[in-house]
């Protein structure tokens, strides 16, 4: 799906193109401009479609957001092409990956039971997965454990535009009470989306790279990893999770 912006009074540009599961696309498309830096509050988009293109010619796969603010042409020259798998890989630099956030702030603690108990609530929201075995997943928790959404894409990092996207649409970043579960490892770039949506942990039932604890240790961020059963890592933050509750 190809990413369009065209800011207020000004022509659009494409800024990137994702390998993607079709569905959501116009939260996928809001959530990749907040997590990339590009779209900062919900005042700022005016509205979200699909090209003006023939009927037969339209085939859902470029998508335009149209900006009450101006844009910054020159990000269209970054060249970004997030790939499925991992969007650092598409990117044109990795000097251009780390994009300036706030560092999350203290809290909120979540017990240890609520966390073992997201790996299966997040399974069990994998419709698509179900029937293909080829999708991965991200939901949001609130500190109880209750899911306030899930959504499945190819891509970790889309699903995570995705809900980012929801949560942008719907006037609720920052995301400040919730927990992130990823089906999968974590990945840089779902720390860095995490981060600047504000999100104060993220799980995932694999490993995380040494880049993601790394970026964690420094944005503020709970880093949990191969929570699988009753037993899971914490990598950075561990004042957030009560172990004993």
């Amino acid at each position: 799906m190809a990413i369009q912006v065209r800011g207020r009074r000004q022509e659009q540009v494409s800024v990137a193109v994702t390998m993607r599961t079709p569905g959501n696309d116009f939260e996928l498309a809001a959530g990749f401009l907040v997590t990339e830096g590009l779209v900062h509050d919900r005042q700022e988009v005016a509205g979200i479609r699909y090209c003006d293109v023939a009927p037969a010619e339209q085939h859902y796969n470029v998508v335009t957001v149209d900006l009450t603010v101006p844009f910054n042409p020159d990000f269209a020259e970054r060249h970004f092409f997030a790939s499925s798998s991992c969007g650092i890989c598409g990117k044109a630099s990795l000097d251009q990956v780390e994009i300036s956030c706030p560092v999350i702030a203290p809290g909120p603690v979540v017990a240890r039971s609520t966390i073992v108990a997201l790996p299966d609530a997040l399974r069990r929201a994998q419709r698509v997965f179900e029937q293909t075995g080829g999708l991965h997943a991200a939901a949001l928790f609130d500190t109880d454990g209750r899911m306030v959404e899930a959504r499945e894409d190819v891509g970790r990092h889309n699903a995570v535009d995705k809900l980012v996207g929801h949560a942008l649409l719907s006037g609720g970043l920052p995301l400040r009470e919730r927990v992130l579960m990823v089906s999968g490892r974590v990945s840089f770039e779902i720390v860095q989306k995490a981060a600047v949506a504000g999100i104060p942990i993220t799980c995932a039932v694999s490993a995380p790279s040494s880049l993601a604890v790394e970026a964690g240790e420094r944005l503020g961020m709970t880093v949990v990893g191969f929570l699988r059963g009753d037993k899971f890592n914490v990598y950075s933050h561990p004042e957030r999770i009560d172990l004993e509750a």
